[in-house]
């Protein structure tokens, strides 16, 4: 019918335009003195009009189609197909190859299969959701909570499912859906976990819901012929380059903060390992400052225009291929770089994976994708079949072709998802209660590695609502993470968790306050709340800026430079802090005893230092220090209008005095071995130093630790100078540990749901069982025993 609906139309614009010739013809007959009136500049009549300024339309159009054929070529798209909604919706619905979204669908969902088990999750979840667990939890919205734990395990064994039949491309939409409604779920539940890339994923399976991306190798072009090897429509590829493009570009455009360009951001990272080529011509500085920094910075800018012109496409796949696998091993980010790998192939030509399977061995041809042209699809736009050729001027993608309503809606959803990605980084200002001194949530602004932070110091105080008792609680307590430092969000949950739990202790109407002190991207240390609010009443809104958050001195900024230059006139034994504070409020600190050598120094402003032992108070102004007792408190009040800067300069003299014993026994240890020692030495210290015995029990607290740095020593040296085999078994040791204790926990709460609990003690077993590691070899720091101490 809609061949039938494509031949009529031909036939009446090609009714049109023989009508228009025979009435240009007519009117030449019927008054032929009208030519010679033109050809004298006079003004024609209507009838010869019409049929002039349809040639002229012609030629324009066979003008404009050259002028935009190169730009086809560069770009794969026309202005022309932007000049209507319909036209639009053709082009996004173009049939395109599937081979490349099917491959990348296969990657996908092999990544999520493995990625689940690690840093979804899965092999610790009775860590995280024990059901007799008192933990406080921060969900994104209040009303989330988590399942019990053994129906917490259903919920990872369905994304896991979903995960694998993504993978496979089996009942592919059902398994989209199963992959992302229980990620999100799990993604909103805990966001002390978000991060940029675990929000990609969860972006990725919703995408992949609403794309066909099983028309190639997938068990559902087994089942269905109609599913095989099919055209997909161009939108599909469209809105996951965009989102590539998107995590690129506007990573990019975050890295212009000046931290990130001055090089303050990451700049410990230059001395990894993986830096050392660029150190042979650069120095470290230079290296952190152009080719952490500098670098990160243009390749996010740049990587995803790059990907998308055929010229450049080649450069910048080794490029980003080489800063994914160097990401690999600089972090802790399970999957990413891989992920990111596997959608690096998508701005190539969609038909890419057809040529390299052609040059598969016979033998695997039963198992490998089809290599034939993709067949018609009911979701693509095809041009009309024109008959009797074309006409004048006439350009074959000016067919009208017809689409449906789900096109339709399928175009609308492509454009507002893109317009929703690129504004979402930037709608900050409607949800201002997230925002501290950095905008928003961590995890979907794609501002990575943008800002590192350092806590100094973390103070909770509870006061009884009754009585007016103080007490102090440890920082984190009934928590898992420790990001709730940083967000005000968080800060107003915790707060409120805290207060629940203290009334289970007699604390009635509890007030919480919060003294937390934060340098971001190498500041001073300041506060990041103000310590005289107490936060379970306070006022806090989603949409509304919050008032209790303290500002980040960025007018300070400068005195990094000074930093640097006071660190270098310093010791290796000598530590240094830099503190800022806000006038009309005090630091309260303890020296320890161990820092015998404690002095503060004023930068900026004054101060007004109160030794709380001796009840003495001491006045300070710029440049002006003094020395601070040990095993002792003092406050230290801001007494300008300013806020004032200070330093505490100090030397932890109790690890100096370990240091020159350490050094001591390791001659000791030299001397014994070469037979060259004469001394008398007590039989413990002479059994360590030798080595003769390795299960001893140790009682001098020094010579322990002596013991231990040794074994640490000599691991890290045992596994810098390890093979690659040996390497590789203690990755496959640690993998298999994971995916075996996953199995083993979902197997078991399996068990419970459908049989019951077994008693306490099966369970104690199964758990102990599912817990074992399987040591690569006896662990010698285990084997040395001490007294009643702690570790230096």
């Amino acid at each position: 019918r809609e061949r039938e609906r494509d031949r009529g139309r031909q036939r009446r614009r090609k009714e049109r335009r023989e009508e228009l010739c025979r009435c240009s013809c007519a009117g030449r007959d019927a008054a032929p003195g009208r030519l010679e009136m033109r050809r004298a500049g006079v003004d024609s009549s209507k009838p010869l009009g019409q049929p002039q300024r349809a040639r002229d339309r012609d030629e324009k159009e066979v003008k404009m189609e050259q002028s935009e054929s190169k730009m086809k070529r560069i770009f794969g798209f026309e202005l022309s197909d932007f000049r209507s909604w319909h036209r639009f919706v053709c082009l996004l619905h173009r049939p395109t190859d599937p081979a490349s979204l099917g491959v990348f669908r296969l990657l996908f969902g092999l990544l999520m299969t493995i990625d689940i088990p690690q840093e979804r999750g899965l092999s610790s979840l009775d860590h995280r959701y024990f059901d007799d667990l008192v933990v406080c939890r921060f969900p994104l919205f209040n009303f989330l909570k988590p399942l019990p734990l053994d129906w917490m395990y259903v919920v990872f064994v369905v994304m896991w499912l979903g995960a694998v039949g993504i993978m496979l491309g089996c009942f592919y939409r059902l398994s989209s859906l199963m992959f992302s409604i229980t990620y999100w779920y799990n993604f909103f539940l805990d966001k002390t976990s978000w991060n940029n890339h675990s929000y990609l994923y969860g972006l990725i399976g919703f995408q992949l819901t609403f794309m066909d991306a099983n028309r190639y190798w997938s068990v559902d072009g087994l089942r269905n012929p109609k599913k095989r090897n099919a055209q997909v429509p161009l939108w599909n590829y469209t809105l996951l380059r965009t989102q590539i493009f998107i995590v690129y570009f506007i990573a990019g455009i975050k890295k212009l903060d000046a931290d990130w360009v001055e090089g303050y951001s990451m700049n410990q990272l230059a001395g990894h390992w993986l830096f050392d080529p660029f150190k042979l011509l650069l120095s470290e500085e230079l290296v952190n400052l152009l080719v952490v920094h500098g670098g990160g910075l243009v390749l996010d800018l740049t990587a995803g225009y790059l990907l998308f012109f055929n010229a450049t496409r080649p450069f910048a796949l080794i490029f980003v291929s080489y800063f994914h696998c160097m990401n690999s091993q600089l972090f802790n980010i399970g999957m990413f770089s891989y992920t990111m790998l596997a959608t690096s192939p998508l701005f190539c030509y969609p038909d890419w994976p057809r040529p390299i399977i052609r040059r598969f061995p016979a033998f695997l041809k039963h198992v490998s994708p089809l290599t034939e042209s993709p067949g018609r699809s009911a979701s693509c736009v095809y041009p009309s079949d024109t008959q009797g050729g074309e006409g004048i001027g006439q350009r074959s993608g000016s067919t009208r072709a017809p689409h449906t309503l789900r096109q339709q809606l399928g175009a609308a959803f492509a454009v507002l998802y893109i317009a929703e990605q690129f504004f979402l980084p930037y709608s900050h200002f409607i949800t201002q209660g997230y925002n501290n001194w950095t905008n928003g949530l961590y995890g979907y602004s794609w501002d990575m590695m943008v800002h590192s932070r350092s806590h100094q110091h973390v103070k909770i105080t509870y006061k009884d609502g009754v009585t007016g008792e103080i007490g102090y609680l440890n920082p984190g307590v009934w928590t898992q993470s420790r990001r709730w430092k940083d967000h005000a969000d968080m800060l107003k949950q915790y707060s409120g968790c805290l207060a629940q739990e203290l009334r289970r202790y007699n604390i009635v109407d509890p007030e919480i306050y919060f003294d937390i002190w934060v340098s971001i991207n190498d500041r001073f240390q300041q506060r990041l709340f103000d310590p005289r609010v107490d936060v379970v009443r306070a006022d806090w809104s989603p949409f509304r800026k919050t008032s209790w958050l303290m500002p980040l001195l960025v007018n300070l900024s400068p005195w990094r430079l000074k930093f640097e230059e006071i660190e270098k006139t310093l010791d290796n034994q000598t530590d240094v802090v830099f503190i800022a504070d806000f006038p009309g409020l005090h630091l309260e600190n303890f020296v320890s005893e161990d820092l015998g050598n404690t002095s503060i120094q004023v930068l900026q402003g004054e101060l007004a230092v109160e030794i709380v032992a001796e009840k003495k108070n001491f006045s300070l102004k710029e440049g002006e220090k003094m020395q601070l007792p040990a095993g002792d408190y003092h406050h230290v009040y801001t007494t300008s209008e300013q806020p004032s800067c200070y330093m505490y300069i100090y030397v932890n003299t109790t690890m100096v005095q370990f240091e020159e014993k350490y050094t001591r026994f390791v001659e000791l240890q030299e001397k014994i071995k070469n037979g060259t020692e004469t001394e008398d030495i007590s039989p413990e210290l002479q059994t360590v130093l030798d080595g003769t015995e390795e299960n001893i029990n140790i009682t001098d607290p020094t010579l322990a630790a002596f013991v231990r740095r040794q074994r640490k020593q000599e691991e890290y040296a045992r596994r810098r100078n390890s093979t690659t085999l040996e390497r590789f078994s203690r990755f496959a040791k640690r993998k298999h540990f994971i995916f075996r204790r996953s199995f083993l926990m979902t197997g078991y709460a399996l068990r419970n749901l459908v049989f019951g609990r077994p008693p306490v003690e099966q369970l104690v077993e199964e758990f102990e069982y599912a817990s074992m590691k399987f040591a690569e070899n006896t662990d010698h720091e285990s084997q040395i025993k001490t007294e009643d101490h702690v570790e230096l």
